[in-house]
This record gives C-alpha cells, structure tokens and sequence, in this order.
C-alpha cells in the first residue's frame, strides 16, 4: 500500500482588474458570468450563481441557476450554459467557463467552485471535444482562480471509458 498525492494548480489574480490586466478576453467572459446573475432564480438559498461558456467560434452562452421547491429539480448556472451551448452548438468545442456569485444574504469574496455533478460534466465536456477547457471562478468581488483544464480541478476523474 501507498499514499499517492493529488494536486492541483491554478493561476491566482488579486482581482478583476488584474485579471483584465492579463487575460482580457478572459474577463469578458467573466463580466457575462456576473451578468448572469442577475437571471438567477434563487428565491430560497438566496445565492445567485452565473456561468458564461466561450466556444470555440467565438459565441458566449450564458446560463444561471434555477432552483425549485422540489429541491433536485433545480439545476446549477454550469450545467445550464454547458447544456445549453451543447443544444446549440453540439460541434463546438468549449474555450473557456466562467463562474460567480452573489448572495442576497452575504457578500462573497472567495472564488466559488462548481460542484460534483457540474465537474463531470465538464469532464465529458472535454472528453467529447477531445480539449481542455479553461474555467475560471471568482465570488462576487475578490480574488480569480483560473485553472487550465477540469483535470487541474479535479485530477482523478471519472472517464467516459469506465462506462
């Protein structure tokens, strides 16, 4: 038996001014993330999440979270834009996936992650075109977390070859 050791990497701005700075198509993108928000319908956790996917041919879709009283019936603001850029475009590989939040109840300051079931279908997302995606996180204001590739947010991953 032995341990073995995940890490992960990630490039780390102060905030969206820096990020500009350095990835200015990037931020754009990002700047439709937090637009996306604003779509959100959140009316029980109060926590409003936006994503904004980039495709290869340059479109940008957004997506927001939808949550509903049966709670599994709702669906998070990732799995929406990646969905929905996949319905539209099923050929376009995905460039980039940005994400954030905003809550009516506290102000978030720290990057959000996407969850389980959006990291998988990220996986596929990626399995499908056969290339990495950037995803890019940020909470409300604060620092940007860019990680190039689902594998350096999720390095042990569940293949489509298992199934």
């Amino acid at each position: 038996m032995k341990k073995q050791q995940f890490i992960s990497d990630c490039t780390v701005y102060e905030d969206e001014k820096e990020f500009a700075a350095h990835e200015a198509v990037d931020a754009e993108l990002l700047l439709e993330a937090h637009k996306a928000t604003l779509n959100s319908y959140a009316p029980y956790s109060k926590f409003h999440v936006g994503a904004a996917v980039r495709l290869a041919n340059g479109v940008i879709v957004r997506g927001n979270n939808i949550e509903n009283a049966a709670y599994p019936s709702g669906l998070c603001a990732e799995r929406v834009a990646l969905f929905a850029a996949q319905a539209q475009y099923p050929n376009v590989p995905v460039e980039a996936l940005a994400i954030t939040a905003r809550s009516e109840i506290t102000e978030v300051t720290e990057p959000v992650a996407p969850c389980g079931a959006c990291r998988q279908v990220m996986v596929e997302t990626e399995q499908r075109s056969g290339r990495p995606m950037r995803i890019i996180c940020q909470g409300h204001t604060g620092p940007v977390f860019v990680f190039d590739g689902i594998e350096t947010l999720m390095p042990f991953i569940f293949l489509t070859k298992f199934v």
